[in-house]
């Protein structure tokens, strides 16, 4: 699978996903040749690129939750764009409770975990695909966490909002995330700042939403003026905001694991709440059977059995030696971990769960 610029696509090429358009209504399906006209259809949606098959490869597996997750973010994406676009020009958003009851409704009340996958990102549509994916891992958490109807609607509010104000910074600052320094920390804070006064000018915040944005804001950008104690709506905004900030894909920018993405949550447990963390690892799949790993031993794996009690930890079977490794073994555990988990160019895990059962 390989990614090709809008403007490199060609006749005959091979879609590896699906073509939606914003009402979600599928245009091309997967192993679709595309055609001229699709590919003005690419350059007029506004799609910087697509991910096509290479001649010999074969379609790659996908769960129907998975395409379904994929649909719906396509059709939130262009929903959301044009409400926080309407709120920068100082008009009502028409859609936004709508979407976020959506939100509540779709992923405020799972109790399985899902696949989260990330989708690709320019600095034009950084803000909009971030602040939606944020806006399900919040839902997931605050589901996890016991939250209210109110309250679930109250932080996936704030979550489609959070960064409303950097869609005023110049492309190059809009998605940066990492290696921030003071005066790029001051200039985001003044942008997001001034974008919580446009949302208080453009329409009516559920209560409570506007104290939320303030806060995140200060522990995100301006830690010297946060206050000493956090919100729980905060703590699973920063959460959910750092996990899909550290494994999204960026043109140009090699994305983080999600496995980085677990250490770096749990490392830093001072500003990442651990029971926060817990919730978001009981709400995503990260090291479940069929996930494909490298091992600090330098052997690749196959992940058969999840831990649920530390992710990290799980059963693995090697390839090399056809030997089980069980990480929840502390005598295993201290001569072998998981280094990372293995990817194809997409952000996907390479292999099949189908392929589990050569194994079992």
């Amino acid at each position: 699978m390989i990614y090709v610029k809008a403007d490199d696509l060609k006749v005959g090429m091979r879609l590896a996903k699906p073509i939606y358009n914003k009402k979600g209504i599928l245009l091309y399906s997967r192993n679709d040749k595309i055609t001229k006209q699709g590919i003005e259809s690419v350059k007029n949606f506004g799609l910087i690129g697509l991910y096509i098959l290479e001649p010999a490869e074969p379609l790659p597996p996908m769960s129907e939750e998975e395409i379904e997750f994929e649909r719906f973010q396509t059709m939130a994406v262009f929903s959301l764009k044009e409400d926080l676009d309407n709120i920068m020009n100082g008009n009502k958003p028409e859609n936004l409770m709508k979407q976020t009851d959506e939100l509540v409704r779709r992923f405020g009340s799972l109790y399985h975990k899902i696949h989260f996958n990330q989708n690709l990102r320019s600095p034009e549509d950084y803000v909009y695909k971030h602040a939606l994916n944020v806006a399900i891992l919040a839902a997931l958490i605050a589901n996890r966490a016991g939250l209210g109807i109110m309250e679930k609607t109250e932080v996936v509010v704030a979550a489609l909002l959070h960064d409303l104000g950097k869609l005023s910074l110049t492309p190059d600052l809009c998605g940066k995330t990492e290696n921030l320094d003071v005066e790029e920390k001051t200039k985001i804070a003044k942008a997001v700042i001034s974008g919580i006064d446009k949302i208080s000018n453009a329409f009516q915040m559920p209560s409570g939403v506007k104290g939320t944005l303030m806060q995140l804001c200060q522990f995100l950008y301006l830690p010297e003026n946060a206050p000493a104690k956090m919100s729980d709506a905060v703590k699973i905004l920063l959460v959910a905001n750092a996990y899909d900030e550290y494994t999204s894909m960026q043109l140009g920018i090699d994305p983080h694991s999600e496995v980085e993405a677990v250490r770096m949550l749990m490392k830093n447990s001072e500003l990442y709440d651990p029971q926060i963390v817990e919730y978001l690892l009981n709400s995503v799949l990260i090291l479940y059977p069929g996930v494909c790993v490298e091992l600090t031993n330098s052997e690749k794996g196959l992940v058969i059995r999840e831990n649920e009690k530390n992710i990290l930890r799980p059963m693995i079977l090697g390839f090399n030696t056809n030997q089980v490794y069980n990480l929840d073994v502390d005598s295993v555990h201290r001569n072998i971990q998981i280094k990372d988990i293995m990817k194809t160019m997409d952000n996907r895990i390479k292999v099949d769960p189908e392929r589990l059962k050569e194994y079992m």
